[in-house]
């Protein structure tokens, strides 16, 4: 069984297959695997994830995305991207979210990694660190976002945690 903990930015823990969110947007609404400006700490802590993350999540094969960055990655057809180093969504700082009373945004722990969860406008949802060093967005595509999210957050956790300390992103 995965211990689950409650999230450090006011929510508490859900499942994330469990998650039954509407849609949002933001500036980068658009799924894609472009690469982040990141700073010059960010930038180093997000080379070490790279190093770290796992060649398959959730039974799909790595693919990295190009331009080529120690900042993105990709898994199976653009199912699964991850940009690392990416800005503080506003929904984080959003005091609706921590009250409970935002519809598009989830705050969550999976398997030691708080995450903020929001579900798009496209039917994706982008998963985004809370609580660490710097800023992991994690988006699944739609038609994978049906299934359940959990072994895909499960997968990639432990790199996370081994390269992303917890902390305030700066």
């Amino acid at each position: 069984m995965r211990h689950r903990h409650p999230a450090r930015f006011g929510l508490p823990v859900l499942a994330v297959s469990l998650i039954a969110v509407s849609g949002c947007s933001s500036a980068d609404d658009g799924g894609s695997a472009a690469v982040p400006s990141a700073g010059a700490a960010a930038t180093k802590l997000c080379q070490k994830l790279d190093g770290a993350l796992p060649r398959e999540v959730d039974g799909l094969s790595r693919r990295d995305p190009q331009p080529a960055s120690e900042l993105t990655a990709r898994w199976g057809d653009a199912v699964i991207i991850l940009r690392c180093g990416v800005p503080q969504p506003p929904k984080m700082v959003d005091p609706r979210v921590a009250e409970g009373r935002d519809a598009d945004a989830v705050a969550g722990a999976v398997d030691g990694v708080d995450w903020l969860m929001e579900k798009r406008d496209d039917g994706s949802y982008r998963f985004t660190t809370a609580n660490r060093s710097a800023y992991v967005e994690v988006t699944v595509s739609a038609e994978r976002a049906g299934e359940d999210t959990s072994p895909i957050l499960v997968g990639l956790a432990p790199a996370i945690k081994k390269t992303i300390p917890e902390g305030i992103a700066s």
